[in-house]
């Protein structure tokens, strides 16, 4: 593993080591990765093994637990899904998009670390038995179905995966497994939706939940197989059964084991659940319990921060169509109850993706902002969620930048995350 960098005074710093050298085992163990060097990193005495120029040098180690040498290493290359599931969003993706966005992430290490979540088609027992050597728990799991025969039918993955045989591996050897069901009307719902969370919550309590997602479909399918669109109607009728199954398979304290994502709920304008209906599950990674983790945050961050506005200020606030009608009526009335603020909403729609089939916030591309808000008067400048950007905060989807964006409209444009304190320091600076 080659080494980034080296913090200023560490351990690492002392030893003599280098952005450049690389790490290639600790206690005569090769390091393949962040997670190995992690691991192996918790003994308080070392042997480590690094090539320097050219040359292997050994370093015998007495360190605190905690001590990480102050190394920083450059990104492990990230294992490839092994499925080419009908509804995989990246086959979605119009041509002429960034490298990245036609990757298709398998990567267990990380779901360990980032929550990710992955199939297991790629994962054999050596992979199954280092996850519980090394206890890389929870880890999340896409289920979408059981069914041997209809696994096949929308991976296309080609042989069984054997799938409940690695989630009783792992969950009797003490991994803790989140579980997915990406829904496609007619296709793994129904009798094949209880059956599937039927043969997970045999596996409970160390399968710990069965998130259910509706599909996220562009108008970019062509020539892949005909998934129905989650509608409205379809929501109104699916949100009833879902929770009657709910109801019927819940862990052996009580605790609930199916969780339905935010967007059955502000599509056919249900209310959302607050947070006792999570309980102890954090999945808002993964649109379950989003929106009502964002609402009790801000609510908690407005009351401690209690902020005042010195100069008459207008601004405008942009979202997605899904979140639009929600945020009007819940997030609107706590800004603009301020004096000398006035908050303005207007709502972006999705034609890069399809504006009947993309609606949430996040997926909206620069080029769609600024045909939609150029030559209008939007105040001081305009607010985006910053889960329009990248994971590095630099580009849209369709790779423009804000400044690009902002000359595009005439007005700045600008991001924050979900927090008062960020959204209050944007007016105060801007």
């Amino acid at each position: 593993m080659k080494i980034l960098s080296v913090s200023e005074n560490s351990t690492g710093a002392q030893l003599g080591l280098r952005p450049g050298d690389k790490v290639e085992a600790i206690d005569g163990s090769r390091v393949r990765d962040i997670i190995d060097y992690r691991f192996k990193m918790s003994d308080e005495n070392i042997i480590l093994r690094v090539r320097q120029d050219g040359t292997v040098q050994e370093y015998d180690i007495e360190k605190d637990y905690d001590d990480d040498l102050g190394i920083e290493f450059e990104d492990f290359r990230i294992r490839k899904c092994a499925n080419d599931c009908i509804f995989c969003f990246v086959d979605q993706n119009p041509p002429g998009m960034r490298d990245a966005l036609y990757f298709r992430d398998g990567d267990f290490r990380l779901s360990f670390l980032h929550g990710h979540y992955i199939t297991m088609t790629n994962m054999g027992w050596k992979e199954l038995k280092r996850v519980v050597e090394q206890r890389l728990t929870p880890l999340y799991i896409s289920v979408h179905v059981t069914q041997p025969d209809k696994r096949l039918e929308m991976f296309l993955y080609g042989k069984d995966d054997h799938l409940l045989r690695k989630f009783e591996y792992l969950t009797e050897n003490g991994i803790e497994l989140h579980s997915q069901v990406v829904l496609c009307p007619n296709w793994n719902d129904g009798d094949f939706l209880k059956q599937t969370i039927q043969d997970i919550h045999q596996f409970s309590p160390m399968a710990r939940s069965m998130s259910i997602v509706p599909a996220g479909l562009t108008k970019h399918r062509d020539g892949l197989p005909y998934i129905a669109p989650v509608t409205v109607e379809y929501a109104a009728q699916f949100l009833p059964f879902a929770e009657s199954i709910a109801d019927e398979y819940k862990l052996a304290d009580g605790r609930r084991f199916v969780f339905l994502s935010d967007e059955w709920y502000l599509m056919t304008d249900n209310p959302l659940p607050n947070m006792d209906y999570y309980e102890d599950s954090d999945l808002s990674e993964n649109g379950v319990g989003q929106v009502p983790y964002f609402w009790e945050q801000w609510q908690l961050g407005m009351d401690a921060l209690k902020p005042t506005i010195q100069e008459q200020k207008r601004v405008t606030v942009c979202t997605g169509t899904l979140i639009s009608d929600w945020f009007q009526s819940h997030w609107l009335p706590t800004v603009n109850q301020f004096k000398n603020l006035t908050v303005d909403h207007m709502t972006i729609k999705n034609s890069f993706y399809g504006e009947s089939e993309v609606t949430v916030s996040g997926l909206l591309v620069g080029q769609d902002i600024i045909d939609q808000l150029k030559g209008k008067d939007l105040g001081k400048m305009v607010i985006f969620s910053d889960r329009i950007l990248s994971e590095t905060g630099t580009v849209t989807l369709d790779d423009m930048t804000l400044e690009q964006i902002s000359e595009a409209v005439g007005t700045s444009v600008v991001v924050t995350d979900d927090t008062p304190k960020a959204f209050f320091n944007l007016l105060a600076t801007n």
